[in-house]
């Protein structure tokens, strides 16, 4: 008798051992397939729900397959917190731009050089540059790769460019060292203004990388991409340098071929609208449109290009997409974008200068003005370009007290010539010339105590004098003639003073005029004898002929003035309440004035009635005998020949005649 077979048994396999398991994650790691490395910890983590190096492993894979929020869970989830996971949660956090969160998230984290850089990159993106470069130099002594890269980046958007040069030396680096190195510091000269040199830098980084990247064995596209950001840099360069044409041939480049990164379009975008200003604000617009979220109904930048962009970047692209609006008068998109800036860029001026803009826009200049000056009362030391935008609205507007008044608060430039003038003639316009004075008064005493090379001090009291003596104030204006005549000698001076004291005292003008130089040629001439003459005696021209002479005569007579006569009104007319003014189309036919709608043809008109295939031979006869007696109406289109015999069949005479009285 055979045996029975045994039964399936209905227990799982036993898991593999955990040796074999961690030779298989070793081997997943070595290849990076990081989806069969979380696949394997998982296997772990079921046996050994504790093991550190599985969770880590865990941790790590997931992050360096961009699934930041699932490393997230599965720190929040482990029931073992790891030494370094404050690090990993940090870097998530980081990530996902909650920056605040990942910086306290770090502080928990033991401080060495991976946690330094990490904070690093957090304040550098939170705009904290000073804080963020007194870390890179505590770690100057650490053999950290490419360290001078971002030091460099971070001293150039804290405003310190004049440093990086020191930095480079005091490291032995040279700028050309690598691509990116060689961008970041042209980026440097570009901010102190040296555009040449940026530009050549600029071309050996491009040069410089393509090689590298050569060495790589990267594609062509995949080098393009990488070198972008030097391509727009380059054509900003040329933009400062006032090649303006090439740049925009660059920057369009850029855009069609859509060869760059996200951020490098967008740097482009934005210069290439600026520059192009008012011109084509449809187009500007639909380019501005490429930036933007798809998802959101309003204009905000899409989430990629808003972690990648810096502050600056973005409050660029805002402003101008604010002033095409404003320029193509779409004043409702205008107003919703301003009013949702102060809360993206709360420590920037720019949201209340765009908020000034459109009120004046909108012909709220008070409004425009009060804002300003609450926003400078609360930010005095954001306030000089604020003062400036009040200065500048209110002179606009006709309010010459406000403007001197906002231009008085700028303690730094009151003593600068343009400030002065700009000063003097706000406080003329509105009647305070005694203000004007003291303006004038004060900007002499200052330059009279500066020890600069470049002095304006002749400039401010030569006007200073001319002010004082338009005005009625000879003595004060002989005063500071005479103290340029002693400390300057000039010409012009000594003119002003013989011209002004002469308006007071005619000998001791005299006497200041026998210091002025004569000219040559008229020491000859006795000027007593030349006053008593009448003028210059009329020579007669020589007799040619009786009718030239006749001629002449006539030309020579006195025209007779014409008499004004006062305009005659028509009957009932009131110069002084003409009224509404008279259309200017008043003279065009009614087809060629802006308000004519074309009445729309009658189509039953051309219906024909009566029987099925009667023939009224009274109009057929009348429209032979027409077409007859004018051949040239029939040449052209078919087509608007049978649509003009149509309406000459269906059209009555006295219509058509009504139709003419109404033209």
């Amino acid at each position: 008798m055979a045996p029975k077979p045994k039964p399936a048994s209905s227990q799982p396999a036993p898991p593999p051992p955990l040796e074999d398991l961690f030779t298989t994650l070793n081997r997943h790691i070595q290849a990076s397939a990081f989806d069969n490395v979380v696949k394997v910890t998982d296997q772990i983590l079921a046996i050994a729900p504790d093991d550190e190096d599985a969770l880590r492993c865990k941790v790590v894979a997931l992050i360096k397959n961009d699934r930041v929020e699932d490393a997230l869970s599965a720190i929040k989830s482990s029931r073992k917190q790891l030494d370094d996971f404050h690090f990993f949660k940090a870097y998530c956090l980081y990530r996902q731009n909650k920056l605040d969160e990942a910086l306290e998230s770090l502080k928990r984290q033991e401080r060495n050089d991976e946690t330094m850089l990490l904070e690093c990159q957090i304040l550098y993106r939170l705009g904290k540059m000073d804080a963020c470069i007194e870390i890179y130099q505590k770690l100057q002594n650490s053999k950290i790769d490419n360290m001078e890269i971002n030091s460099v980046a971070a001293l150039v958007m804290a405003g310190r460019s004049s440093e990086v040069q020191g930095m480079l030396d005091s490291l032995r680096v040279k700028a050309t060292s690598s691509f990116e190195l060689a961008f970041n510091t042209a980026c440097s000269l570009i901010a102190r203004k040296k555009y040449t040199d940026a530009e050549q830098l600029l071309l050996s980084g491009r040069r410089i990388g393509q090689e590298v990247l050569m060495e790589d064995n990267l594609a062509d596209d995949e080098i393009e991409l990488e070198l972008s950001p030097i391509a727009v840099q380059l054509a900003y360069v040329q933009q400062l340098l006032g090649r303006k044409q090439d740049a925009i041939e660059a920057y369009t480049d850029t855009i069609k071929r859509d060869m760059a990164d996200e951020s490098s379009i967008a740097v482009a975008v934005n210069n290439l609208v600026s520059l192009k200003g008012p011109k084509d604000v449809s187009d500007s617009l639909r380019k501005l449109d490429r930036l933007k979220d798809k998802e959101s109904q309003s204009f905000r930048l899409a989430p990629s290009l808003d972690l990648k962009l810096s502050a600056k970047e973005k409050e660029a692209i805002y402003a101008n997409r604010i002033l095409l609006l404003l320029h193509a008068n779409k004043i409702e998109q205008a107003r919703e974008l301003v009013s949702a800036l102060p809360d993206m860029f709360p420590e920037s001026v720019i949201p209340v200068l765009l908020q000034a803009a459109l009120l004046v826009r909108e012909n709220k200049a008070g409004r425009a003005e009060e804002i300003l000056a609450q926003f400078a009362s609360k930010f005095p030391e954001k306030s000089k370009v604020v003062h400036l935008a009040r200065a500048q609205v209110a002179a606009a507007a006709g309010h010459p007290h406000i403007a001197a008044d906002s231009l008085a608060k700028i303690s730094d430039i009151q003593h600068m010539p343009a400030t002065v003038a700009t000063l003097v003639s706000l406080k003329e316009r509105a009647g305070d010339i005694d203000g004007a004075a003291a303006v004038l008064d004060a900007a002499t005493k200052w330059w009279s105590n500066a020890m600069t090379e470049d002095n304006k001090l002749n400039i401010i009291m030569q006007e200073a004098a001319s002010f004082k003596l338009r005005h009625g104030k000879e003595e004060e204006a002989a005063k500071l003639y005479e103290e340029l005549v002693k400390n300057q000698g000039s010409v012009e001076a000594l003119v002003g003073l013989v011209t002004t004291v002469a308006r007071m005292d005619v000998n001791k003008a005299e006497l200041y005029e026998k210091q002025l130089k004569a000219l040559p040629g008229l020491k000859g001439i006795d000027v007593d004898s030349l006053e008593r003459t009448s003028g210059v005696k009329q020579v007669a021209a020589p007799r040619v002929g009786v009718s030239e002479t006749y001629e002449e005569g006539k030309n020579k007579t006195k025209t007779k003035k014409k008499r004004k006569r006062k305009p005659r009104y028509p009957k009932g007319f009131d110069p002084a309440n003409p009224g509404p003014p008279p259309d200017p189309e008043r003279w065009l036919p009614k087809r060629e004035r802006s308000t004519y709608r074309p009445k729309r043809k009658d189509k039953r008109a051309a219906q024909v009635r009566g029987s099925q295939g009667a023939v009224v031979r009274d109009k057929h006869d009348t429209g032979a005998s027409s077409n007859t007696s004018h051949p040239k109406s029939n040449q052209g289109t078919s087509k608007g020949a049978g649509q003009n015999a149509v309406s000459e069949q269906t059209k009555p005479s006295s219509k058509s005649s009504r139709k003419k009285s109404r033209n």
